[in-house]
């Protein structure tokens, strides 16, 4: 039992490390990159704090090294996840009524941890599992995780300590109880500060959880598993599960007790997921919450006011930072004719200085693709650019997957703003450019919004008014929009991150919004003295 009113350390944004020749950073990281390289690991199933090694099993490669095996990693069978549910629904019995401030030490300590000890590991493990370059994999696995942590932290002192008006002969109180139940997590290959963050921002509201990370980011997963393990998160809180994703979802979304998802993948998986939870309403307990985060068609848009060098960098980092694979990549371009020529010089120097290969190079600004599956569609619809009349490759449509799985950069300008790939995710690092008549901004704002997406968005302009007449035509196309800058790039703390429309359930990762999703508040009221007659005053006579 509490026994006092307690203030967490105020969150702080993670610094960046810069990792630039000559720093003790760089030396750490390639000296944990090399090591964990030349070495084998076995992945295990995290089942109430068991390690559960199973006889079918999957490989691990780096992306750029595709040959190259790190490791093996465990596969369910549908008992296993049958055990995963229950040990999350027996821990729930004693996680939800640990008082709030031990659940938040827990979850402080893990940002320490991957803060000091194993940031270098972390790291690492992105580059290699995930084929991020240095800068991609520090931003991503150490910073992010750890501004997820400590601000969800902080968040949650916020919400317990935000209660209702009392009055002298009644106490009201509002307490957030856990979902009852558990929540299933589910995570992508993109972001390990999202494969982090998704069963730990219900964990840390008192919920238990059967997390499934993406079957190409189980390496650096495991990473996640050690930190919650050191950090004191209990066994069976947080159980993490590999194998077959229809398999694992169906078992899942089967038990009664069922009581909400957290997701990051794509729309078209999400979908499937809701219309099972539709289809299986009448056997849950509760209504469950489902929160999501799913694709992006997002979107740079130049005005002629806008400066050239400065669209060029937008799109240049936008689009094809860790290879375009972001929900919040840029891949769809609009940009004033009067601009477009200044605009492609500076893009096509900026692409001619990138570099392409292994991240264990530093110097490469462009590493691989996450997998075959992903190259082979990249290169369908780059070949595609190169046959239709309507599409011009400017720069880029070449791809390898020889020893990686390498696509360049891609730059493709098109007549027609309705174009293939003006409007299909694509994933990878391919970008579209339409380039309008400067006396058609108004309309431009119509084509622009004019998507299934809603999630990140950016337009570029000097002229005030521009800016102001596109935040109002876009208010619905982006649920986080950005002025004067790349679309990418949220920060927690600074800019919650989700999207509306096909982008996701806009829950906000990294905010109170998306905390409040995993409690169920409840409200207390104590009379003082409890009246003894039923007769209202104007009764009388």
């Amino acid at each position: 039992m509490s026994k006092g009113f307690f203030e967490v350390p105020v969150a702080i944004n993670e610094p960046v490390k810069s990792y630039a020749p000559g720093t003790p950073e760089r030396d750490e990281v390639l000296t944990a990159y090399k090591d964990l390289y030349n070495s084998t690991i076995d992945v295990p199933l995290y089942i109430n704090g068991e390690k559960i090694e199973t006889a079918n099993t999957a490989t691990m490669a780096p992306p750029h090294d595709h040959q190259h095996i790190l490791g093996n990693y465990s596969l369910a069978e549908k008992s296993h996840i049958e055990d995963a549910i229950a040990s999350a629904l027996e821990a729930r019995k004693k996680w939800a009524k640990m008082p709030w401030e031990q659940r938040a030490a827990i979850f402080l300590k893990a940002a320490e941890l991957i803060q000091g000890p194993y940031r270098y590991k972390i790291n690492a493990a992105t580059m290699l599992a995930q084929s991020k370059n240095i800068f991609q994999a520090e931003i991503d696995s150490a910073c992010e995780l750890i501004d997820f942590l400590r601000f969800n932290v902080q968040y949650m002192s916020e919400i317990y300590s935000e209660q209702p008006e009392s009055s002298a002969a009644a106490w009201n109180r509002v307490e957030h109880r856990p979902l009852e139940g558990f929540v299933y997590a589910i995570t992508p290959f993109n972001f390990t500060a999202i494969a982090g963050n998704l069963p730990a921002a219900p964990a840390l509201m008192g919920n238990t959880v059967v997390w499934k990370p993406s079957d190409s980011q189980v390496y650096s997963a495991q990473v996640i598993m050690e930190v919650f393990e050191e950090a004191g998160v209990p066994a069976g809180v947080i159980n993490m599960v590999m194998g077959d994703p229809e398999m694992i979802t169906d078992t899942v979304l089967a038990s009664p007790d069922f009581a909400g998802i957290h997701f990051t993948g794509s729309t078209h998986v999400f979908k499937n997921i809701w219309a099972k939870i539709g289809a299986n309403i009448h056997n849950y307990k509760t209504y469950p919450r489902i929160v999501g985060e799913t694709g992006g068609k997002d979107f740079i848009l130049a005005h002629p006011t806008a400066k050239p060098q400065q669209v060029a960098t937008a799109i240049s980092r936008g689009a094809f930072e860790f290879q375009g694979q972001k929900c919040s990549a840029a891949s769809r371009v609009y940009v004033a004719k009067s601009i477009w020529s200044e605009v492609k010089d500076a893009l096509l120097k900026d692409i001619k200085s990138f570099k392409m290969g292994s991240p264990e190079d530093m110097s490469n600004f462009i590493t691989a693709v996450i997998h075959e599956g992903s190259f082979d569609k990249l290169a369908k619809y780059i070949d595609q650019a190169k046959e239709d009349s309507e599409a011009e490759i400017i720069a880029g449509g070449n791809y390898d997957k020889s020893k990686g799985y390498f696509v360049e950069p891609t730059v493709i300008v098109t007549t027609d703003p309705k174009y293939t790939t003006m409007t299909t995710e694509l994933f990878g690092p391919v970008v579209t450019i339409y380039v309008y008549e400067d006396a058609d901004w108004s309309k431009t704002l119509e084509l622009v919004d004019d998507c299934e997406y809603a999630l990140t968005g950016a337009v570029l302009a000097a002229d005030r008014y521009a800016i102001t007449e596109a935040t109002d035509a876009l208010q619905n196309a982006a649920g986080n929009f950005y002025i004067n800058d790349k679309p990418t790039g949220a920060v927690v703390g600074q800019q919650p991150f989700g999207g509306a429309r096909a982008s996701g359930t806009n829950d906000k990762a990294g905010s109170v919004l998306n905390l409040l999703r995993w409690a169920s508040p409840r409200l207390i009221k104590e009379t003082f003295v409890t009246p003894e007659d039923y007769r209202y005053p104007f009764l009388g006579e």
